[in-house]
């Protein structure tokens, strides 16, 4: 699937070499963690962190960041609270960078190979946590690269957008191909596309899905980040990724 080029968009610590198949080797203590490691990405080193739940983790998700020419990285504020939202409902969440940001090698794709990246990061998750469903989204760039993949590759439970750029889009029907249940978080100023963008866009999409749009927030969900973490952890307590 051809990924559009965008127009500008919004914007050293230890490694452990990945390793393990069951998710009792990644977490033997069942508390809440953050486990750092690199994946062999298809154009070199991608640096990722894993947060495991307490317990066994009822399902797994990779989380993709914003775009990496304009400041996106897994440790963005967006990222960390829709990932933190799922680790406190049992999911094991997986961040990680895209290629050319942080430590991750390579250079930046165009939504092209980073659309591969996602695919490494969902193999990941699929090798550690056999037979749990598995959940993909992002925010801005991290959310339509993951509604890319979400439409191609079957793997996929439910999925989520937020802060979905439709404005950098040049065309946003991909999304009409993810056909799991799909939750939207937008910012209803976002500037980007806001309240009755993303609602006719979400009006447009087959069932089952989800649109949360957060009062007063811009694209950054600035100084509204507990109402989008709010609406993943809602959406999270329904486990999607089940029915």
């Amino acid at each position: 699937m051809k990924a559009s080029r965008p127009a500008p968009w919004p914007s050293g610590r230890q490694c452990i070499p990945a390793r393990g198949n069951r998710a009792s080797e990644v977490n033997p203590l069942r508390v809440p963690t953050n486990l750092t490691f690199d994946l062999a990405g298809p154009a070199g080193r991608l640096e990722a962190v894993l947060m495991h739940p307490e317990g066994e983790p009822a399902a797994a998700a990779v989380v993709c960041h914003a775009h990496p020419l304009h400041g996106g990285m897994m440790h963005f504020k967006v990222v960390f609270r829709a990932a933190k939202a799922l680790q406190e409902h049992g999911v094991a969440t997986l961040r990680f960078n895209f290629r050319g940001v942080g430590r991750s090698q390579g250079t930046h794709d165009h939504g092209r190979g980073e659309q591969d990246d996602v695919r490494v990061a969902l193999d990941e998750m699929e090798r550690r946590f056999p037979g749990r469903p598995l959940v993909l989204g992002g925010f801005s760039f991290g959310s339509s690269m993951a509604m890319r993949v979400a439409g191609a590759d079957p793997r996929p439970r439910a999925a989520f957008a937020l802060g979905f750029p439709l404005r950098m889009l040049e065309d946003a029907s991909f999304a009409a191909a993810v056909r799991v249940r799909r939750l939207f978080v937008q910012g209803e100023n976002d500037e980007f596309g806001g309240r009755d963008e993303i609602t006719r866009l979400v009006e447009s999409l087959p069932e089952p899905r989800r649109l949360v749009v957060v009062p007063g927030a811009d694209h950054f969900f600035s100084g509204h980040l507990d109402a989008l973490r709010q609406a993943v952890s809602e959406w999270a307590a329904t486990q999607p990724w089940n029915r």
